[in-house]
């Protein structure tokens, strides 16, 4: 995704330097809530794809799904496979995730369902509490991606 320019220095040295070959570009999926404010559900930068933070909105009523942090948390992980799925990738190609947790008493609960949709090599993650999330919801994921074909073998 990247080409190779050529430049040359004022003393006649040859540099080589890398270049976006492609603008940022939004990605979005009609199988995902829509944004609730002035954002892109994702943006796909350099073969980077950048998702926005997810809450438990049903795709269709808008409205907020389940009151408990697992069936919240089983509709997070929906919406943001429908927008990965917009850019024809997977959980699987998550490199890092940060989740935003009403209460941190949900944590273990959080983490069961979290594990059944991610498998190792786990994407690094970050998850805090926060004093409120949008509509009230109790949790909030957004998460970083990359192909599989990019990402480097160990």
């Amino acid at each position: 995704m990247l080409k190779q320019v050529l430049l040359t220095a004022l003393v006649g040295a040859s540099i080589t330097v890398a270049v976006a070959a492609d603008a940022p570009r939004a990605i979005s999926s009609g199988e995902a809530p829509a944004a609730i404010g002035p954002y892109s559900q994702a943006i796909l930068a350099n073969g980077v794809l950048y998702v926005s933070g997810q809450i438990a909105l049903d795709p269709k009523t808008g409205q907020l799904v389940g009151q408990d942090i697992r069936a919240q948390t089983r509709q997070v992980l929906a919406n943001l496979s429908a927008v990965l799925a917009g850019a024809g990738l997977t959980l699987a190609d998550a490199v890092q995730v940060q989740v935003f947790l009403a209460n941190l008493d949900d944590f273990a609960a959080m983490n069961e369902i979290y594990a059944e949709a991610f498998k190792a090599p786990y994407p690094a993650r970050f998850t805090v509490q926060v004093a409120r999330l949008p509509r009230d919801a109790r949790i909030e994921i957004g998460l970083t991606a990359v192909p599989q074909a990019q990402k480097p073998k160990s």
